[in-house]
């Protein structure tokens, strides 16, 4: 089952969220401040943790900047009701993984612990490989077989999300929601037209094709046996 640790100091808003989050299945375990929530952060394993900004003790914001610099990557969602963006922004690059500001509806809180839950854990490659394929996370180029892959910034990040999903079936609704960052799945063509360009760069004349077509559903990357 996800275990979650919830760093909450609102008792309404705790109360709230342990209730929501236990009826989906989740099993959600709560600190008040924000010492001992970062000793419950760096002592047990869990699969998503949930952290108010505003916190007695310690900040949020300092918990996960702790816990990444203890290479502690257990995704993280931050709760603020300071919503500018330069708040949001501190918060990102504190090493939250996603901000969402409060007053909020549960209901978004569980999608977007869904996305959260989909993603593959960091592991800060530099580089990925599938088959003939090479992907540089820092360079931002990627090669077939040494062939040099002219890639756009939304191709470049669908063929990694592909990569970090080979063998997997990847849905056009997720596609929508962790590249696009769409909250709602739109009456689009949209993923359909970047994925089309981006399988005419990866699959060339000649090659096998390594991203497919899922009718119905969406696509898969596979390197070949």
């Amino acid at each position: 089952m996800t275990k979650v640790l919830l760093i909450e100091d609102d008792f309404d808003i705790a109360t709230e969220v342990v209730a929501e989050l236990g009826r989906k299945g989740y099993v959600v375990q709560q600190a008040g401040d924000g010492t001992s929530g970062l000793e419950r952060g760096r002592s047990e394993h869990w699969d998503l943790m949930i952290v108010d900004r505003m916190l007695p003790g310690l900040d949020g914001l300092a918990i996960v900047r702790q816990l990444r610099q203890e290479k502690i990557r257990t995704p993280a969602l931050i709760l603020s009701a300071l919503g500018a963006i330069d708040d949001r922004i501190l918060g990102l690059r504190a090493g939250g993984d996603d901000y969402l500001i409060k007053p909020f509806a549960l209901a978004e809180l569980s999608a977007r612990l869904e996305v959260l839950l989909r993603r593959p854990v960091d592991s800060h490659e530099a580089i990925l490989r599938v088959g003939p394929l090479e992907l540089d996370l820092i360079e931002r180029q990627g090669w077939r077989s040494r062939r040099p892959l002219e890639l756009l910034m939304r191709e470049f990040k669908l063929l990694e999300y592909l990569m970090r999903r080979e063998g997997q079936i990847v849905t056009r609704a997720m596609l929508l929601e962790d590249i696009w960052h769409y909250h709602f799945v739109p009456n689009t063509n949209l993923v359909d037209v970047h994925m089309g360009r981006l399988r005419r760069k990866v699959d060339g004349d000649g090659e096998a094709p390594l991203i497919s077509n899922v009718r119905g559903v969406g696509f898969i990357l596979r390197a070949p046996a």
